[in-house]
């Protein structure tokens, strides 16, 4: 190995190394065993299917028992764990803008009826245009974004939404946390662009702007089709009578004609969906009718303007039909710039979706049948603390292709290559975790003795109407209600 070569390697592995130290530092009880479980997710030959099959990778010296006893009753201070990831090194955009995307994953367990604290998760693509609810636990899980075509996030935070948890309050005290901790390790100083948070359309991104006002953040969110926005209240003539008005004209997504003259347009060439022309429309804000989601001293709701985008595509790769992507900023006075760098930033969001399947399909993060809602935070974060180790090892590992697979870059590999290659790399990292001590298995349940205190069974929370839902007789005199607030 030359010189250059070591020097290169040289930082990358001390960042590996102090992490896996303070990993280490945050496991508060059977520290050893968790600390080497998740070196055998990282370690293993192939996907994670069970907690049983770890126990045999080489990196864990310990047995199954102690395995299950780990993730059952061992403990991890979950609060210093997340200041650990904050002060990791974190993918900027282009102009040195820190990108964040947050998003609901669900670890569904329909047959678990003695799991606590179950909820019904929508999911998708299991029939043709269904959506079928299965219980299970949801999870609100943070990553920050890379540029350029990656498969790779930076996982920061992952908090379980609890039965009869509001999203919109959650997310926003679960981004307002994570925000603080970042200018805290300073991965945002004063002069640094405004931090860009992206949501899909399952976000009210009016009210996240609202409750982060005071924080430097953007909010970039999608709208579904049928939003009725409206624009700035016109200037009261002089001798009017009455109340002023707050709001102005509607902007009908679906009504073409209330549109009017964009205030920028823009047609970019791409090399998946073609010509792709972006327009925006500056200073639109919804009209807020429910007032029990809203914070307000005097009662009066407040009025939240941004620009709205709006994104039309030739072709999709599969070759569907396209549709019309609506976004909402939360800022105002868009220039042609902003909304190319805004709607390009929005299309990185789908770069969560390759993490959790990452998660789920390799990193084996919903493959054990853990009972407890606690122990499921407990392996959630030692998947998080892997995938981490993944990203800081990726300047070291090299590429174990298949025979089959085409080769690739050493700052193109995904993170699955980088684990083929991390059995190799862990040995030159710091391992803090102390041999195992001999013992010998406990004795059991004797022969033939049966259970006599059964687990207790729980049932799947539910949202319950305050009001009973009217019966529609007529669907033309009762159309479907448009979608102010």
């Amino acid at each position: 190995m030359s010189l250059l070569h070591h020097d290169a390697r040289r930082e990358p592995l001390a960042e590996l190394s102090c992490f896996r130290g303070e990993f280490y530092s945050c496991l508060t009880a059977r520290s050893d065993a968790l600390f080497e479980l998740a070196d055998a997710v990282l370690c293993g030959d192939g996907p994670v299917k069970s907690l049983a099959e770890l126990s045999l990778v080489g990196e864990y010296r310990r047995g199954h028992g102690g395995l299950y006893a780990a993730v059952a009753r061992g403990r991890i201070d979950a609060d210093r764990l997340r200041w650990a990831l904050a002060a990791v090194p974190l993918p900027r955009a282009a102009n040195g803008q820190l990108v964040l995307a947050i998003d609901i994953t669900c670890w569904l367990r329909p047959d678990a009826h003695t799991s606590p604290q179950r909820i019904l998760c929508h999911t998708y693509g299991r029939g043709k245009d269904q959506h079928i609810p299965v219980p299970g636990w949801p999870y609100s899980i943070i990553c920050a974004l890379e540029p350029g075509r990656s498969s790779w996030t930076a996982p920061l935070d992952a908090l379980r939404l609890a039965p009869g948890d509001d999203t919109a309050t959650v997310t926003a005290r679960q981004l307002r946390d994570l925000l603080k901790r970042l200018i805290t390790a300073g991965q945002w100083r004063t002069g640094d662009p405004d931090i860009l948070i992206v949501a899909d359309a399952g976000y009210d991104a009016s009210r996240l702007a609202f409750l982060l006002g005071d924080l430097p953040v953007q909010v970039l969110a999608r709208m579904r089709s049928d939003r009725v926005l409206r624009r700035p209240a016109p200037p009261r003539q002089p001798h009017a009578l009455g109340r002023p008005p707050r709001h102005g004209g509607e902007f009908v997504f679906g009504q073409p004609d209330t549109w009017g003259k964009p205030d920028t347009e823009t047609v970019t060439d791409t090399r998946l969906y073609g010509a792709a022309t972006a327009r925006s429309w500056n200073r639109l804000h919804p009209k807020l009718t429910h007032r029990s989601s809203w914070e307000a001293a005097d009662g009066t709701l407040p009025i939240v303007e941004g620009t709205v985008i709006r994104l039309d595509i030739d072709h999709l790769p599969s070759g569907a039909t396209p549709k019309p992507v609506w976004l909402w900023w939360s800022g105002t006075d868009a220039c042609s710039a902003d909304v190319d760098r805004l709607w390009q930033a929005y299309l990185r969001r789908f770069d969560i979706e390759h993490t959790f399947r990452l998660f789920k399909q390799t990193l084996g993060w919903t493959s054990p049948k853990i009972r407890t809602p606690e122990a499921a935070d407990r392996w959630t974060w030692l998947v998080l603390a892997a995938y981490t180790q993944l990203r800081l090892a990726r300047p070291l590992a090299a590429d174990l292709r298949r025979p089959w697979e085409k080769p690739s870059s050493p700052d193109k590999l995904t993170p699955a290559r980088v684990r083929r290659d991390f059995r190799h790399i862990r040995p030159q990292a710091s391992c803090p975790a102390r041999a195992p001590k001999s013992s010998r298995p406990g004795p059991g349940r004797p022969p033939g003795r049966k259970n006599t205190r059964p687990t207790p069974r729980h049932d799947v929370h539910t949202p319950r109407k305050t009001k009973p839902a009217k019966r529609q007789t007529n669907k033309t005199s009762n159309p479907r209600p448009r979608r102010t607030g």
